[in-house]
């Protein structure tokens, strides 16, 4: 019954945060996360996760960016490829190699600082996606290059990951091969799962079933996520790619509407407040200078090549700023790696809880810049 109980304080705290949010004129995840830090263990305790709500954020996360990829144009998504990979490719190097350097300055090793980089070089675009779909900015040619910028980050922060993991444990290079090569056949399965949908959903129409679509629609949401995790990849990124390979068939409106349902009902916003959960305010008191400057590089090593590529690109200042703001959220992947990176005893305790105030702060700092973009960009379209 504990986790029942925990389970409706989030609930009850989502909607609350969700109707302050929309008084104050502020993105609802914003609202959602702060309400999480205020019934966290390091707070009013209320809530103190376990693992029936750590499943229900995980579910939240990859129906979330099932949701995002089935939103998505294709056309878009291949039209923006390479500013996405540029953005991508520039969001994870200047992390690396900034963080990797101050943190090496402020007298941490340099295996500490590295993983620093590491952490730092993922993106979370599900608090972005939130963000975009609430102001309906998701299927413009900038939502399009964050999303495909986004997935490859994660890929790219995944693959130096197991380098640097495996390194550490003194991993063969035959093992970094193998899982390299298990890695290829995952997008080797994607591309082979993407041009099967259309015939598996002539399949599908003809079962006598209620819901059907939405049910087998799930079943491959779950599944490519199920698989890219055991590939070592984040769940999010085969999730991502079902919802993109679903969005072919004629019934993806209706499966995202049943889905939208289902997400956000329960598990979206069990997400969103449980990010917060696992804040502890030690580090602040005790280096609040060094949170203070991560947070600062946080924003800026994902802002500025963004923003450099997109202006590059040709795309409008307000367009290169939204593509710079979107990319700054680090949120569960950054968490997922600082967890990994703990477990493995690559750095302390202490090193975690900065790691994970710096992408808390950054997290929530994300929504308000990206409406910030938004607003101005209304604001010049009407004069």
């Amino acid at each position: 019954m504990n986790d029942i109980l925990q389970l409706t304080i989030v609930l009850v705290a989502s909607l609350l945060a969700t109707l302050a949010s929309r008084r104050l004129k502020i993105p609802a995840v914003v609202g959602q996360m702060l309400v999480g830090i205020l019934i966290a263990p390091s707070v009013l305790g209320l809530v103190h996760g376990g693992h029936v709500l750590e499943v229900m954020s995980e579910i939240g996360v990859i129906l979330l960016m099932f949701l995002a990829g089935l939103e998505s144009d294709l056309t878009v998504l291949k039209k923006n490829f390479k500013a996405s990979m540029l953005v991508a490719i520039g969001g994870v190097i200047v992390p690396l190699i900034v963080f990797g350097i101050v943190a090496f300055g402020f007298g941490y090793g340099i295996s500490t600082s590295f993983f620093y980089g590491i952490v730092f070089a993922a993106t979370s675009v599900s608090i972005t996606v939130e963000v975009l779909q609430e102001y309906g900015k998701l299927s413009t040619r900038a939502g399009s290059i964050i999303l495909g910028a986004a997935v490859v980050d994660d890929i790219l922060a995944v693959l130096i990951l197991s380098l640097f993991t495996s390194f550490k444990s003194g991993g063969s290079g035959g093992q970094l091969a193998l899982q390299f090569f298990f890695e290829f056949l995952f997008f080797a399965f994607l591309f082979i799962v993407h041009k099967l949908i259309p015939k598996i959903w002539r399949f599908v129409e003809k079962l006598p079933i209620a819901n059907k679509n939405t049910i087998v629609a799930l079943i491959i949401c779950l599944g490519l996520s199920l698989l890219a995790d055991a590939v070592g990849m984040s769940a999010v990124i085969g999730s991502f790619f079902a919802g993109l390979a679903i969005s072919q068939t004629e019934v993806s409106h209706k499966i995202e509407e049943y889905t939208s349902a289902i997400g956000y009902v329960i598990f979206i916003p069990v997400f969103f407040v449980l990010i917060a959960i696992s804040v502890q305010f030690d580090s602040i008191i005790h280096h609040p200078w060094i949170i203070l400057l991560f947070t600062l590089l946080a924003i800026l090593t994902k802002f500025l090549p963004a923003y450099a590529v997109g202006k590059s690109s040709h795309l409008s200042t307000n367009e290169s700023m939204l593509i710079g703001t979107g990319m700054i959220s680090r949120g569960e992947m950054a968490l997922i790696v600082a967890q990994i990176g703990l477990t493995s005893h690559i750095i302390t305790d202490e090193v975690y809880s900065e790691l994970v105030i710096v992408i808390i702060l950054a997290t929530v700092i994300a929504p308000f810049l990206i409406k910030f973009v938004l607003r101005k960009e209304t604001q010049d379209v009407s004069l």
